[in-house]
């Protein structure tokens, strides 16, 4: 029996510490702590984009794997991730439209997913579940997709991780890639913690190579032998808008669900049809997370309100201003915005939306486009082709109120002087390209020649310095920012006769398949220099600037935000710590006292 005089004070002296600590822990982000967030691994791994990282693929049969991939059939495979073996991993091609374009250059360089966990439901690296390796198709500058993304990054909008690869099969060399992260649930994880929403990947259209997201699509069907409309102000903004209105665009009408304007369904441009479930079948099939009926219910609902007066009550709205705030500036048409409704994520908690980046390998206006002035000059306040702005409520809730329209440029200015204007961009590009040069001209495999990547690069670097230059104007007023306002008046936007789009890869292609190039050829010191030399083996890449601060929402039209996820394993451990010292407490008491 314990009859130390002083056990009292010590047991209540633990308890007071228990206590401090737990009061710690609860109120520390008011005191300038940090929750600690739960690290995967692979962001620091394999998504270090200061250098290139190597894939070996060792799988059975690939030249059977390859006859196969338009089949999108998983199979087998182990990976060794920069030494490191991934065994049991299950992989397969992917891509709609690239799977065909691919056979079109006559190779097999195919995109691919790979599954960590699809055999066992739990294996990962590091963390990571599902990873995309994007074959770098219709990009001669291999930098597109890349640059996309990191602007997203910088810019605060939650977007996937990516580096670049040396892929090589069974020991032989294979080519360079993008190595993007997968958005399911190791994406969400990190980005929103365990108590993550829903996330979508809404998508109506098929265009041929197998399984994809959405239903089969027949190009002839839907536009006959008419070609797609292009994007911008081009010829079309030249002839002039009709009388009271923006210049018409062509309309191949919609796919399921009644589209208005544009390819795609009316769901898939995030249109309020009806309360039944049904009606969304191109989003709910395209599920990324396990929903219910209550999930259903709740997201017709947002997009119901998505629709009306309270919009902006529907959307997370500084998340959805910077997404489009970049979209924007990229000139990506083969998106939520271009005449394919398609190529985005949509996230849903609490019935509050917001978008998440996808596919972006023909931004740079590499998409239905060979107007290099309309692309440089495409406007910012009228940003959708293919159909009216009322027909993408995501959007045009902005533009629907001018509190929100003046937000959404004071966005755009943070975004020019803190991407561009700081010359971040460009330091971020040049370093890039300085990096996988020597493994681009390595590429046994790659879709265009040394030459035109050479060219494509310079060509991307001028489409950007054009593009801010465009959009400066545009935010001050020396530039119309609306397609009507183009085409009525066009003798202020900026000259782009120096620039061809096609240099930089568009959906035409450009260059042979390998490009002619010597295999495993590493590149003189004149090609080397002109990327500003050798590419390190390290790296070092220019660090992003600081992301923009909060900007007050308009007096009256705050929009929800959905709550930081909250890492509740401290909460947890700090209470059954106090529950412990409450019991010991009591228990040494109770010994003290017999």
């Amino acid at each position: 029996m314990s009859t130390h005089k002083y056990i009292g004070r010590v047991c209540w002296a633990a308890l007071a510490l228990v206590l401090a600590v737990t009061a710690l822990l609860l109120g520390g982000e008011a005191l300038g702590i940090q929750a600690a967030s739960p690290a995967a691994g692979y962001e620091t791994r394999l998504f270090d984009a200061s250098r290139v990282h190597t894939i070996d693929i060792v799988i059975d049969d690939w030249e059977g794997f390859l006859a196969e991939c338009e089949n999108e059939e998983y199979q087998l495979c182990s990976l060794v991730i920069d030494g490191e073996p991934c065994k049991n991993a299950a992989i397969r091609a992917k891509g709609n439209s690239s799977l065909t374009s691919v056979a079109a250059y006559g190779n097999d360089r195919y995109s691919f997913k790979v599954e960590f966990d699809r055999y066992d439901g739990v294996s990962t690296y590091h963390g990571l579940d599902k990873l995309n390796l994007n074959n770098i198709i219709q990009d001669n500058t291999y930098l597109k997709d890349f640059l996309s993304y990191r602007l997203m990054d910088a810019f605060g909008v939650a977007s996937p991780l990516c580096s670049y690869v040396y892929v090589s099969v069974n020991g032989e060399e294979w080519g360079l890639y993008l190595a993007v992260e997968g958005v399911e649930d190791a994406f969400l994880d990190r980005n929103y913690g365990a108590d993550a929403g829903n996330l979508y990947k809404p998508d109506s259209m098929d265009f041929g190579g197998g399984r994809g997201n959405g239903r089969d699509f027949d190009f002839g069907e839907r536009a006959g032998d008419a070609a797609l409309p292009s994007a911008g102000s081009g010829e079309e903004a030249a002839a002039g808008p009709p009388e009271g209105g923006e210049p018409e665009r062509k309309d191949f009408g919609g796919g399921s669900g009644g589209g208005f304007g544009g390819m795609g369904s009316a769901d898939v441009k995030l249109q309020y049809v009806d309360d039944d479930p049904d009606s969304y079948a191109n989003i709910f099939d395209n599920a990324k997370t396990d929903i219910t009926k209550a999930d259903k219910k709740r997201l017709i609902a947002a997009l119901e309100k998505l629709g009306g007066e309270d919009a902006a009550g529907a959307v997370d709205a500084e998340q959805v201003i910077r997404y489009f705030v970049v979209h924007g500036f990229l000139c990506n048409g083969d998106s939520y915005t271009g005449s394919m409704v398609h190529n985005y994520y949509l996230y849903e908690k609490d019935g509050v939306l917001s978008m998440i980046p996808w596919d972006y390998n023909l931004a740079f206006g590499g998409f239905q486009s060979s107007d290099a002035a309309g692309a440089v000059n495409e406007p910012i306040d009228t940003p959708v082709s293919g159909g009216a702005l009322s027909d993408r409520p995501m959007i045009a809730w902005i533009f629907d109120s001018e509190a929100y329209t003046a937000l959404y440029h004071q966005y755009y200015q943070a975004f020019l002087d803190q991407c561009l204007e700081s010359g971040w961009l460009r330091d971020l590009l040049d370093s890039t390209a300085a990096m996988i040069a020597p493994w681009v001209e390595r590429d046994p495999t790659k879709f265009c020649t040394w030459e035109e990547f050479e060219t494509g690069v310079e060509s991307l670097k001028t489409f950007c310095d054009l593009r801010a230059q465009s959009v400066r104007g545009q935010l001050e007023g020396t530039i119309p920012s609306t397609s009507q306002g183009q085409a009525a008046d066009s003798s202020a936007l900026v000259d782009a006769s120096g620039l061809d789009l096609a240099d930089m890869g568009s959906m035409g292609g450009g260059g042979g398949p390998g490009g002619g190039m010597d295999f495993g050829r590493r590149p003189g010191a004149e090609e080397a220099a002109a990327f500003g030399g050798p590419a390190p083996e390290g790296g070092g890449e220019a660090r992003p600037p600081e992301s923009p601060q909060r900007m007050e929402k308009p007096d009256g039209m705050s929009a929800p935000r959905p709550e930081a996820a909250v890492n509740r394993l401290p909460l947890a451990a700090s209470l059954a710590v106090l529950l412990l010292g409450l019991a010991a407490a009591g228990g040494f008491r109770r010994r003290g006292i017999r």
